[in-house]
């Protein structure tokens, strides 16, 4: 009798092992079946916090997030609007606010999607160890513009605010029309950093992760340009409801450290 039930107690347990695996099988392969593979568009002002927060995001859902990068704007191959143009397969977009409004415009991207997720400001930087130029000032910046021996920017919103609204403003855009060059689609802080020019501008979160450079300061109030970037999802997004997941979750609390970390403000922030 001590044996049989010594039996049945032995089975028991194996039963429940084998139930307690099958049941984790079950999960898994549920888990497996409702994740996504997320196509996400980002531009470089959202790239460094965007680098920070996807790794979290894809543990916390067990969503895949296939990530590619180009500017919000521009004539380059990997400028954002261009993609949507050749009809890449792509989920969300952060890109500057008045590109994403333009895509918007024109049936691109969901009215419905748009959200703004970071404030974004420009920064003048120099080679690492080079003398920071006085930038205290619109009259100062001024000054500092002509006397630079070269100046870069960059082919996306800030650069185009620079070249086409803040030079004319203070009345030197032909003076320094000659020296002052538009980088498509890579990093002004990389040419910075080599030399090949002496001051550039872009915005403060894309200047942060370039090395050999040093930030000197944000513009001045008076030549300051906030960019907001914003996301949203492609009118041909295949998975728009994950899509719409990620982008509450970029713009919730739960982005914020990394958002500020990388240079640039959570817009929804009280």
């Amino acid at each position: 009798m001590a044996a049989l039930k010594s039996l049945r107690s032995k089975f028991r347990g194996k039963f429940a092992g084998f139930a307690a695996l099958a049941l984790a099988c079950a999960l898994f392969l549920a888990a497996s079946a409702r994740a996504d593979e997320i196509k996400v568009a980002t531009s470089g002002g959202f790239t460094a916090a965007y680098q920070q927060l996807a790794p979290q995001y894809e543990s916390s859902t067990h969503n895949k997030l296939v990530t590619m990068f180009g500017p919000s704007m521009g004539t380059t191959h990997d400028a954002i609007p261009n993609r949507l143009e050749r009809g890449e397969d792509i989920d969300v977009v952060i890109l500057a606010g008045p590109a994403l409004d333009d895509l918007i415009k024109k049936g691109k991207v969901r009215a419905d999607s748009r959200v703004d997720l970071v404030k974004s400001y420009i920064a003048l930087a120099v080679k690492a160890g080079a003398p920071h130029p006085d930038i205290s000032s619109v009259e100062a910046l001024k000054r500092t513009l002509l006397a630079a021996k070269s100046i870069a920017y960059s082919d996306s919103a800030s650069g185009v605010y620079l070249s086409t609204e803040l030079f004319p403003k203070l009345g030197i855009a032909d003076q320094i029309k000659g020296k002052s060059k538009m980088i498509p689609a890579d990093p002004v802080g990389g040419v910075v950093a080599t030399g090949e020019f002496e001051i550039g501008f872009q915005q403060i979160s894309e200047l942060k992760p370039v090395k050999g450079i040093e930030i000197v300061a944000p513009l001045p109030p008076g030549a300051q340009r906030i960019t907001v970037f914003a996301a949203g999802v492609p009118a041909t997004s295949k998975h728009p409801e994950a899509a719409k997941a990620l982008i509450e979750w970029l713009a919730s609390p739960a982005a914020y450290a990394a958002i500020r970390k990388s240079g640039l403000e959570p817009a929804n922030a009280k």
